[in-house]
């Protein structure tokens, strides 16, 4: 039996064992590019994976378990060991991850907890969804055959709390449920973040989180150490080797030279996990959003992060510059050639059908009447949109003062399904002048999840509930009688083109791409405006013509022979007759209108 041990150093077998870990997470990857990407980590010289659990994939609705498809980290796991890569998982409630709420479940803030704490009603939602996940890690634990290392307790807890009794609590359900390699935590590498998320008084190990001079941030973590008489392994559980990039700002490069000599800088002084290796893609609703004050910044459906592998799984320049670095100071690892995959840019497509959103809300999404507006949790939707309808009755004959109270994340208004005005958090609030030339009109607001905070003092705030909010109101009041369509958009396929398209509005748009051989490709989204892309029933993500992304990956996984549909939902009643593809993608900043 393989046997992993934390003293002085990692030992394996009894042997002095560094781990050079790269970070790919299944959950962004598709399962047919699995075996892609965990080979290159293998070629570059490694020998480790590491990879975090998003709570709210596998558990979507309480009660309800996925780990199938993209899902299904047991097959993940196989392959990686197949390939003789040990694992680093990190099974954490919160990942941070640049995820959607850090993948927490939106409907855990409808049980009225408090997240990441000992409160006993998250402790029991946590048990219950750890009872459906940690077997299937427990058997895969190197100690039972399996290639898994170690396990993390909580991420970066230290920039959020310092309730141990909540750390020991994780801890102590992971023991239950029969994890037994060891455990660690990882944050920042100064005392605060040190001191505050850690269980070092429990004997759990202590790893670092940076991007860059190894050296200082190594000695802070030793005389952290050694207040506790610690003789511990340095690790850097996540060197950051990129960046994530949020709508709107330009694209973060880092230099591959000085990036490659920084890797091997914290590897001469300890072990260290690329974060990330292999970043790829925030495939539906699930980017995560970061915060600035009061103000929420939406992050890219490319997670790029400008990694050591591109979005597709190919290596960057950064690949190369390493490996030629670690060829030279270790020079008895094994090496290979990496795997390269090859997109293709189609033909472009014409359009097929249009229909717009106000004329098939029935396909999509079953209405539900209240006087007061719910929001998206209490409808029993995590991410999306959520169409409101009311009727209003005009009071004076000059423009009715209308307002929207709380609202989150972006809000579109219509009356009589004519475009009004679109706000976002910053704006929403402010009067919109409402001209009204009958005496009842409809009134139709359009509110988008743009993803919720995954980091810091906003994580648990009362922002991260989207929605109508409190609501809305005309002259001083507010408005009663809503009909709402929750449109998470998991199923499309009752679509009926035939329903009428209308100028200006949300709409549907449909093309069809036929193929006789399978790859790779890029969707250009130029000349559209915001929404998401469908290609065979499967949410890609969004775009957005603000960028700097202006294009979608398309997995070669996605597509088939023969024919392929593909929807764009478009909110801002821009399109295109013809759909163009790329062999690489594409970016451009393009101020907001």
């Amino acid at each position: 039996m393989t046997d992993f041990q934390i003293k002085d150093d990692f030992y394996l077998n009894g042997e002095k064992f560094k781990i050079l870990s790269g970070a790919i997470h299944y959950f962004r990857v598709h399962p047919d590019d699995w075996y892609h990407s965990l080979y290159n980590l293998k070629a570059l010289g490694f020998n480790t994976v590491e990879t975090y659990i998003p709570w709210n994939m596998h558990e979507p609705q309480k009660g309800t378990f996925r780990d199938q498809g993209i899902l299904d980290v047991e097959r993940f796991l196989q392959l990686a060991q197949d390939l003789g890569l040990y694992a680093i998982v990190r099974p954490t409630p919160y990942i941070c991850a640049e995820w959607e709420w850090g993948g927490l479940p939106a409907w855990l803030m409808t049980e009225q907890v408090r997240v990441r704490s000992s409160d006993p009603s998250f402790l029991r939602h946590l048990n219950d969804y750890f009872a459906f996940l940690l077997p299937k890690l427990a058997k895969r634990q190197l100690s039972q055959g399996g290639n898994i290392l170690m396990f993390q307790v909580e991420n970066e807890y230290g920039s959020y709390g310092q309730e141990k009794a909540y750390l020991r609590a994780v801890a102590d359900l992971m023991r239950k449920l029969g994890l037994t390699v060891p455990f660690f935590t990882s944050d920042g590498p100064w005392r605060a973040c040190l001191r505050a998320g850690s269980l070092i008084e429990d004997d759990i190990l202590v790893t670092g989180n940076f991007g860059s001079k190894a050296k200082e941030n190594f000695d802070q973590m030793q005389d952290f150490f050694a207040e506790y008489g610690k003789k511990w392994p340095l690790m850097c559980m996540e060197f950051w080797d990129g960046w994530f990039n949020r709508w709107g700002d330009e694209v973060i490069r880092r230099d591959p030279e000085e990036l490659a000599q920084a890797v091997m800088d914290c590897i001469q002084l300890g072990s260290i996990n690329l974060y990330m290796f292999h970043g790829g893609t925030n495939f539906g609703f699930m980017n995560g959003c970061s915060a600035r004050g009061q103000q929420d910044l939406p992050q890219v459906t490319s997670y790029d992060y400008d990694a050591i592998l591109d979005e597709a799984g190919n290596p960057t320049k950064k690949f190369y510059l390493i490996q030629e670095k670690m060829k030279a100071a270790y020079p008895e690892r094994d090496y290979a050639e990496p795997l390269i995959k090859q997109a293709k840019k189609y033909a472009d497509i014409s359009l097929t059908g249009k229909v717009s959103l106000f004329n098939c809300l029935e396909d999509l999404s079953q209405k539900i009447s209240s006087f007061y507006p719910l929001n998206m949790e209490e409808l029993g939707q995590s991410t999306g949109y959520i169409l409101y309808q009311t009727l209003l009755e005009r009071d004076k004959e000059e423009a009715e003062r209308f307002r929207i109270i709380d609202g989150r994340d972006r809000i579109q208004v219509y009356r009589d399904r004519e475009w009004v005005a679109t706000q976002y958090q910053e704006d929403i609030g402010e009067d919109i002048a409402l001209e009204l030339p009958e005496r009842v009109f409809e009134i139709s607001i359009l509110v988008e999840n743009m993803g919720r905070v995954n980091y810091g003092h906003k994580l648990t705030a009362p922002t991260q509930s989207k929605g109508l909010g409190r609501g809305a109101m005309a002259d001083l009041h507010f408005i009663g009688n809503w009909d709402m369509y929750p449109l998470d958009l998991e199923h499309i396929e009752n679509l009926d083109f035939s329903k009428g398209w209308d100028q200006g509005q949300p709409a549907f748009y449909r093309y069809q791409l036929m193929l006789d051989d399978l790859a790779d490709t890029y969707l250009d989204m130029t000349g559209f405006g915001k929404g998401v892309v469908f290609v065979n029933q499967y949410n890609l993500g969004r775009f957005w013509k603000k960028g700097p992304q202006r294009s979608l990956y398309v997995p070669k996984g996605y597509l088939k022979k023969g024919e392929n549909e593909i929807v764009v939902f478009e909110t801002e009643g821009r399109y295109m007759e013809k759909l163009a593809f790329s062999q690489e993608h594409l970016y451009e900043l393009i101020s907001r209108d």
